[in-house]
């Protein structure tokens, strides 16, 4: 029986954490979408899941290639979306990680930091446009819709640095680690 579960998460951990969870309760993810989560029955703990940003596009050659050598180690794509790819693997098969050393989860932080400093750049560039842009229609006459687009950016970017903030720790914490381990 297929489950729909509808989860918004800014932290891709706590997101692992949420598949985890729901694989010992008995649910297997088989799809995702936006915020859109769709599970089937399966045997409780039957899963392992991780979730990886991947260098490039899903549909590129590189990313196809690193799917088939994850296939080749056990792991199952069971969904995509945008850049992001959602393995699993069988727990009987024993522990599951992605990353093998510091450097390769550093380097996955900083994908991510990446990717969120374009969209915070992206939205606070649509939000000042949209505010100016809201002003002057504003002084026109015309309804302030920029305005409410502009603080729907702000929200939108402020959210962005409580993603950005915590993975900037990480990374540190973790080159630390590195430096100790030298």
């Amino acid at each position: 029986m297929k489950h729909v579960i509808r989860k918004a998460y800014f932290d891709f951990e706590k997101e692992e954490n949420f598949l985890n969870e729901m694989s010992e309760k008995g649910f297997a993810l088989i799809n995702y979408t936006w915020c859109k989560y769709v599970f089937e029955d399966a045997p409780k703990g039957e899963y392992i899941y991780r979730l990886e940003l991947l260098d490039h596009p899903v549909n590129s050659r590189e990313s196809e290639e690193y799917i088939r050598f994850m296939k080749e180690t056990g792991a199952e794509l069971v969904a995509t979306f945008s850049q992001w790819a959602y393995f699993r693997k069988k727990a009987a098969d024993g522990e599951f990680n992605i990353y093998s050393n510091l450097d390769s989860k550093i380097k996955h932080y900083k994908r991510i930091i990446g990717l969120c400093s374009i969209l915070l750049a992206l939205n606070l560039f649509i939000g000042l446009y949209n505010m100016f842009t809201g002003i002057q229609a504003q002084a026109t006459g015309y309804p302030p819709v920029n305005i409410y687009i502009s603080i729907i950016s702000f929200v939108i970017a402020v959210l962005l640095l409580y993603v950005i903030f915590p993975l900037n720790k990480k990374v540190t914490t973790l080159e630390k680690e590195k430096l100790i381990r030298e």
